[in-house]
């Protein structure tokens, strides 16, 4: 049998919470194409003249308050997850990140060295949905460095899970003991936004998404390469594994960035708007984030907490990644080996 190895890729992180790391780290995140598609010129004035400058003192004072002794939360839990994925699997895993480090160069380089007999290195991304501007981006940008290193082993990629099986109960069972210690009045499902025209320009039909009201629950190839079907697809799945009625549970998305149209409704205007429509006690669950990291620790749990008790609620209550969880690492080895 061909020795495999696991590839275990997330998003990344500054490597302090410094503003010089910090700008580094938006600046390489921000310039990437697939997150901010405007052609180079117009992109680099946008992210290095106006958005860092004003974005990177105020990212850096929120990440402050996230650090932990060992460093990023993003980093160190996906380290966790790869001792444990190693353990379960019995394979050697490794980890690299879409931006900072460490990067699919230096892990490929680790592999090369540690096991110059490796026949195929599996690459498992921590997005279970498809974007252009994460899963696509980290995929595309690994396959890239493969290719001009010329190794010696197969790269092989892992799609997305959004629907799989074992991803949906691993997903259902982290939230599962927070609905059966308290009654809440609505569970929301945030999901990491992205701009309509991503959603578009993944159409390669043009003529599907966000067409009707209705599209996403429409069959249709396009939702391969659908975020937001895919979103809706899990929450479906995850709502029916709980046992959510059909009113009780909703879909929002956070983290915008700019003035363009993006998927919606946004998680910061539900949230100021629940109280007055009755929702006192909310659950909020983020599911586009395996790990948690800025999004989920600073946005949700802080920003999102006050957004929602200044407008009068009353519960607020957020849900954990899955960062390393057992129930997780055993998806994620069953994915990896096919056996999902």
């Amino acid at each position: 049998m061909a020795k495999r190895i696991i590839l275990l890729t997330n998003l990344g992180s500054p490597d302090s919470t410094s503003v010089k790391d910090v700008r580094r780290y938006l600046n390489e995140f921000l310039m990437d194409e697939r997150v901010i598609d405007v052609p180079y010129l117009g992109r680099l004035l946008l992210v290095r003249g106006i958005i860092t400058p004003f974005r990177a003192p105020k990212s850096a004072a929120k990440y402050k308050t996230i650090w932990t002794g060992e460093g990023s939360p993003l980093i160190v839990i996906t380290h966790q997850l790869a001792e444990k994925v190693r353990e379960v699997a019995q394979m050697p895993t490794y980890v690299c990140m879409r931006y900072a480090h460490p990067t699919p160069l230096s892990a490929f380089k680790k592999i090369v060295a540690e096991h110059p007999d490796a026949e195929e290195v599996v690459l498992f991304p921590l997005y279970p949905h498809y974007a252009m501007s994460s899963y696509e981006t980290a995929v595309e940008y690994v396959k890239e460095v493969w290719q001009k290193g010329r190794y010696p082993f197969e790269l092989k990629i892992v799609e997305p899970y959004y629907d799989q099986p074992d991803y949906i109960e691993a997903l259902a069972a982290s939230i599962q003991p927070f609905i059966e210690e308290k009654k809440y009045d609505h569970v929301l499902f945030s999901y990491h936004g992205v701009p309509e025209r991503h959603i578009f320009k993944r159409d390669p039909t043009g003529q599907h998404c966000l067409k009707t009201a209705d599209c996403c629950q429409v069959k249709s190839p396009v939702h391969a390469t659908c975020y937001r079907h895919q979103v809706m697809e899990t929450t479906r799945l995850v709502a029916d594994k709980l046992g959510l009625t059909r009113h009780s549970f909703s879909v929002s998305f956070q983290s915008r960035l700019g003035t363009d149209k993006w998927l919606s409704p946004a998680t910061s205007d539900e949230l100021a708007q629940f109280p007055a429509r009755g929702v006192k006690n909310l659950l909020v669950v983020s599911p586009a984030f395996v790990s948690d990291c800025l999004e989920t620790l600073e946005e949700i749990h802080v920003e999102g907490r006050e957004t929602f008790m200044e407008a009068g609620g009353t519960l607020y209550t957020t849900v954990p990644c899955l960062n390393s969880n057992d129930d997780w690492v055993e998806a994620v080895v069953k994915m990896i080996k096919g056996d999902s």
